[in-house]
């Protein structure tokens, strides 16, 4: 498990999920299995765990459990997928976002600007975009709104040029010749956080994370039981942003709208009353959970 992935904030978002021993959780972002391991040990043998992954990859760090349920989908259909499954309420979800450490570990899957490799990028890999395609065939104004919107970049336009002229030369294949092509946009200062936020904008765009993000957090209010518990780790501000005030209004814009006689019309009571970060300790033994923040809630 922890050559696949360690997992981060392990203890605090299983005990902020409150498992009871005969009861229902969806792990959404089984990657390594640890999150969903814990789970387990805390399940009766009347509890269940539906734990959803789209790569393949993931299959093999599968627990032999007979409360255990894999799940080979993307979570945007974390609603369907369970009807199929005869299970309309959970107690409980558990989502850990982000990118495993084996994605930038495994070079070939070309999420890590470290190494060279073709530019791909697909957490599920049956999927037909790819970031080589995003590169290649996107217009300056659709990678400026890539850019900007998803990596949060300063200037995406002049990244956006950048790419554009390099590509009229000779399409841009691998990782390192991504890298290559937005030498003249890169600054001295800071090259590695500008090229992790390029990246992340690339990989966001091709497995249409924010979007699988939004419809997941919308249907776990159809799916959760009232008293059931709504868990998500975060590692960027735009995930953050998304979960913090969908947890808080249960709307994306972070309104809190009010009924006839002005009480707030909320669908969850939050746990955290701010995000709750990885220790020094932790940090320490894995540096990957840096940027990591755990919000929690539960459905009135």
């Amino acid at each position: 498990m922890s050559a696949y992935h360690t997992p981060v904030l392990l203890e605090e978002s299983v005990a902020l999920l409150g498992v009871v021993p005969d009861g229902t959780y969806a792990d959404l972002t089984f990657g390594g299995g640890g999150h969903s391991r814990r789970i387990l040990e805390s399940l009766g043998e009347g509890g269940r765990l539906y734990a959803f992954d789209q790569d393949r990859d993931t299959q093999a760090n599968r627990p032999d459990d007979p409360r255990f349920r894999f799940v080979e989908s993307n979570f945007r259909f974390l609603r369907g997928a369970l009807r199929l499954r005869g299970v309309t309420e959970v107690d409980g979800i558990l989502a850990d976002l982000g990118v495993s450490s084996h994605h930038f570990d495994a070079v070939e899957r070309g999420f890590s600007f470290r190494g060279d490799a073709p530019l791909d990028m697909r957490m599920n890999q049956r999927g037909r975009l790819t970031a080589a395609a995003v590169v290649n065939t996107s217009t300056a104004d659709e990678l400026t709104r890539i850019l900007g919107d998803w990596g949060e970049l300063e200037t995406p336009w002049k990244v956006a040029n950048c790419i554009v002229r390099a590509r009229a030369a000779a399409p841009i294949a691998t990782t390192a010749q991504l890298v290559e092509a937005v030498k003249p946009c890169t600054p001295r200062k800071d090259e590695a956080k500008f090229l992790t936020r390029l990246f992340q904008a690339l990989r966001i765009e091709v497995n249409g994370e924010m979007e699988a993000l939004k419809m997941a957090l919308e249907q776990s209010l159809k799916v959760l039981k009232p008293g059931g518990r709504l868990v998500v780790i975060s590692y960027h501000s735009l995930e953050d942003r998304l979960v913090k005030n969908f947890l808080r209004s249960g709307n994306f814009r972070g309104e809190v709208e009010k009924d006839f006689f002005g009480r707030a019309a909320v669908p969850f009571e939050t746990v955290t009353r701010k995000a709750v970060v990885p220790t020094p300790e932790e940090l320490e033994r894995n540096p990957r959970s840096r940027s990591a923040k755990l919000r929690a809630a539960v459905k009135l």
